[in-house]
């Protein structure tokens, strides 16, 4: 069997990529398995923040065009980064085991967000951590920061900014625990849907790689991303607005928490819903309809010039 699995080019995408790799082997060690890797746009555009540049699909488009043309036979991506409508005739088959999925403070002198000076700018690409951070820490500077783990952290070390915020998930993977000075909890930072989760995506049609990747999945960041996913679906999101939803299992019940905020941090809307975890998909969306009624289609009209049906 030969197996090609399509991945960005970054140490962070190539790190997931061999990781699932390294299991495919352990699974099937007859197979000849080769990367294939791909620049997607997200990675060639650096010098706009990602909802001025098109938001669904950045860092997957490129890569889910070489499955459908038969150049991989299957993809590696991480969770956060994948629209909740794939292309037709394909799909994702396994979730592997969740790694941490708060974010994560890096500053140069080790201090907390909390310590450091106002006017203090902090470096993200992300408008959740943006708009989140700024209801907390209304004396920082936020400032848009893309780039890879490594490029962010150099242009910090280079004092372009005077923090940088992360996804635990990337850093730990990295090996680069050491570096973090503060960890932003949920209570603090609701992470984004999927954060700490790789995904990996077959061909429908290709029935013996379905069922091998299928035997990667774990069941707990499988209804977990289903109920995440499901919330972000219903509000339509992207990366052009302040979404966040982390969910949590424990034996056979499922806890969601869910949050839309406005663009500058001035009104932040969270709630949590908590049921059967065979019921994830259906859980995420009366949460987000709840987050609607409570004020999200108001900010969602404004963000997207139309409020979700």
């Amino acid at each position: 069997m030969r197996i090609r699995i399509a991945t960005r080019r970054s140490p962070l995408a190539m790190w997931q990529a061999e990781h699932v790799a390294k299991h495919l082997a352990a699974l099937a060690p007859e197979a000849d398995i080769a990367f294939v890797k791909i620049v997607t746009k997200g990675d060639k555009i650096l010098d706009a923040p990602l909802a001025k540049i098109g938001g669904k699909g950045l860092f997957t488009k490129e890569i889910e065009e070489a499955l459908l043309d038969r150049r991989a036979d299957l993809a590696v991506h991480s969770m956060k980064d994948v629209p909740t409508e794939l292309p037709e005739g394909l799909c994702l088959r396994a979730y592997l085991p969740r790694e941490d999925a708060r974010d994560v403070v890096i500053t140069r002198d080790g201090c907390g967000l909390r310590d450091l000076p106002a006017g203090a700018r902090v470096g993200t690409s992300s408008l959740r951590r943006t708009a989140q951070l700024k209801a907390r820490f209304p004396q920082l500077v936020f400032v848009p920061l893309r780039g890879n783990v490594g490029t962010r952290i150099a242009k910090l070390t280079r004092g372009e900014v005077d923090a940088v915020v992360l996804a635990a998930a990337g850093v730990r993977r990295l090996g680069m625990e050491d570096q973090v000075s503060e960890w932003l909890g949920p209570e603090i930072v609701l992470p984004a849907v999927g954060q700490g989760i790789i995904g990996v995506e077959t061909r429908t049609e290709d029935g013996e790689i379905e069922r091998l990747v299928a035997r990667l999945s774990d069941p707990d960041a499988t209804d977990c991303v289903r109920a995440e996913r499901a919330f972000l679906r219903r509000l339509g999101g992207g990366c052009q607005a302040p979404i966040a939803a982390h969910a949590r299992v424990k034996g056979d019940t499922l806890t969601l928490e869910g949050m839309v905020a406005e663009l500058d941090g001035s009104k932040v809307i969270r709630k949590h819903i908590t049921g059967a975890r065979t019921e994830a998909e259906a859980l995420g969306a009366r949460l987000a309809e709840a987050v609607l009624d409570a004020g999200a289609r108001a900010i969602l009209a404004r963000i997207y010039g139309e409020a979700p049906a």
